[in-house]
């Protein structure tokens, strides 16, 4: 007993450490999902800018913003397919470079008709970023603690990102710097490209192909990499789209990306139709998207945590999916009440603390469902919720916000004032649709009968 027990000492002393490549893959993925925020949510800044310089209206403005939508929920389960089949590092790499230079045409254009071509190519560039990611993640991610990684990765980094945009673009190259809103555009798309050039240098598809890992470490993925090459190559639609949860989360994405669209598209109006400066709009229009980011951090943990207490993958997803949505519906009504500006911001703080924290419960769900095709489920998941993206901002919100919108002459210059209340009464009856439908999902069946959740 003795000798056998030194014997497995020796043998484990003397066993090489496993190496940390997939560590560094998941900075990597961290670092590009803030970017893909950082540069979606200059919109925030981008839009008061646009009236001002260019007149346009609500529905103008709302125009415009979902010409990316409309590429970008287009364009996500061909990219999913994609990225399956051949791997994110040359996909996911030109995805960067593409969207940082359709920032670049942006600035360059002065037309209506430029300003919705280069959203498209925007949009068409970003709708892989997410599906390419969440392959990342499944192909370098321990599984022990995959979806708090997912939820770092897709939650705080991403909504930090988002964070951050109005801060860096308005408050310190805009406001600080004084660089006009096209130039301070194209300095935030030249960190995107420098990011692109990095990641396509330093990504490789998996353990497997990467020969800065070693054994120890090929080891952690190794038996659910083996699985994943036993299954079919491209997961068959028809199949995908039988499976009653990826039902269920189709219609829950619809209406969760319909409410979120406000924080990417109004939010930074709505701030400075309190009579601040677009320096302190920068500031405070960050609030709601910092609470996000701790928020998906949060509820990413929890969701591990949670599986963990109960036993049971499908309560967990089931109560991380559904709560947030209930608590932030209760605080958004408290939020909106706000008269003091600080006050406001942090009520919204909370209320997208709540409402994200059950992103990773989306992302860890795909992943539950989905297996090697993980990519293509969330696809065909973040294809629906933009659904929701498209047909809000153009059917409902544009018209919805003119339509409470009055013209006051004001020291003799005519203004007009938005009323923004009834849009977060459509929010509030978008985050209690989501919630319901998160009550009925089960993440225990795959997708493939033929695979483990």
């Amino acid at each position: 007993m003795s000798s056998s027990s030194d014997s497995s000492q020796r043998e484990i002393i003397g066993s090489p450490s496993p190496t940390n490549v997939h560590k560094l893959i998941f900075v990597m993925a961290s670092v590009t999902s803030l970017m893909l925020y950082l540069h979606r949510y200059t919109w925030a800044v981008i839009r008061p800018e646009l009236a001002r310089e260019y007149g346009y209206t609500n529905t103008e403005l709302e125009q415009i913003f979902t010409f990316f939508n409309i590429t970008y929920a287009l364009g996500q389960i061909p990219s999913g397919v994609v990225c399956d089949y051949f791997g994110a590092r040359f996909f996911l790499s030109s995805l960067i470079g593409g969207w940082s230079l359709s920032l670049v045409l942006f600035a360059l254009g002065g037309s209506f008709v430029t300003f919705c071509i280069a959203r498209l190519i925007f949009g068409a560039a970003q709708a892989g970023a997410y599906p390419s990611l969440n392959s990342v993640s499944r192909n370098w991610f321990p599984p022990a603690n995959r979806t708090t990684m997912q939820g770092f990765v897709a939650s705080f980094a991403g909504r930090a990102g988002g964070a951050l945009a109005p801060i860096i673009m308005a408050t310190v190259l805009m406001s600080y710097f004084g660089f006009h809103w096209k130039v301070a555009l194209m300095i935030m798309a030249g960190a995107g490209i420098f990011l692109a050039l990095v990641f396509f240098a330093l990504y490789r598809n998996s353990p497997e192909d990467d020969k800065r890992v070693n054994e120890a470490e090929r080891k952690l993925f190794r038996a659910e990499n083996l699985a994943q090459k036993t299954q079919s190559k491209v997961l068959s639609f028809k199949q995908a789209l039988k499976h009653r949860t990826l039902q269920i989360m189709v219609f829950a994405q619809v209406s969760n990306a319909g409410a979120d669209i406000i924080y990417t598209s109004v939010l930074g109006s709505y701030f400075l139709s309190k009579g601040i400066s677009i320096a302190e709009m920068g500031i405070y229009a960050s609030f709601p998207l910092f609470g996000g980011a701790v928020g998906g951090f949060v509820g990413g943990y929890l969701n591990d945590y949670c599986i963990r207490l109960t036993g049971s993958r499908k309560t967990a997803r089931r109560i991380m999916g559904s709560s947030g949505k209930i608590i932030a519906t209760i605080c958004l009504f408290f939020a909106i009440s706000q008269t003091n500006v600080l006050a406001l911001a942090i009520g919204l703080f909370v209320v997208k603390f709540f409402s994200d924290w059950s992103q990773p419960t989306v992302w860890g769900t795909c992943t539950d469902i989905g297996g090697r095709h993980s990519g293509t489920v969330f696809s065909i998941v973040n294809m629906s919720g933009n659904i929701g993206a498209v047909l809000v901002p153009v059917l409902l919100l544009g018209p919805l916000l003119d339509g409470f919108a009055t013209t006051q002459v004001v020291d003799g210059v005519s203004e007009v004032v938005t009323n923004y209340f009834p849009m977060f009464i459509v929010v509030a009856v978008m985050y209690v649709i989501t919630a319901i439908c998160w009550m009925t999902v089960d993440p225990s069946r795959p997708i493939d009968p033929g695979q483990e959740s």
